[in-house]
């Protein structure tokens, strides 16, 4: 049996998140007033409404790894996310962290870090 995880992340506005990933390839598989999939390629993130959050304390985050880091950092740039140290939204360059990984970070539009880490597993 296939065991996989998915993130469940908050978004103030749904729809504002849906064209926010949509921006860079995300597609909406399902929505209704309570919850909303997005997916690209075999990559899946779940939302739910958290309309009162405060993107600037968020402290939500998940890591997303991935076999082309690069590409996926492409399309996040190229979809006029913000290349930056501060600010919401924003992304990161890709670097080789501390633990030896290549990654970059995503902030969303509602605070949350994406860690986009290269995937050498596989």
């Amino acid at each position: 049996m296939a065991v996989r995880t998915v993130p469940n992340l908050p978004a103030r506005d749904l729809a504002a998140t849906s064209a926010f990933y949509g921006g860079f390839g995300f597609v909406e598989t399902f929505r209704d007033d309570g919850w909303m999939i997005l997916r690209r390629g075999s990559l899946v993130l779940e939302f739910f409404p958290f309309p009162d959050l405060d993107p600037a304390t968020s402290s939500f985050l998940c890591s997303v790894r991935v076999a082309d880091l690069d590409a996926l950092w492409a399309d996040v740039a190229a979809s006029d996310v913000p290349l930056a140290a501060r600010g919401i939204p924003r992304l990161t360059p890709i670097a080789r962290r501390s633990w030896g990984q290549r990654a970059a970070y995503l902030i969303d539009l509602d605070g949350t870090q994406l860690n986009l880490i290269e995937d050498a597993s596989g």
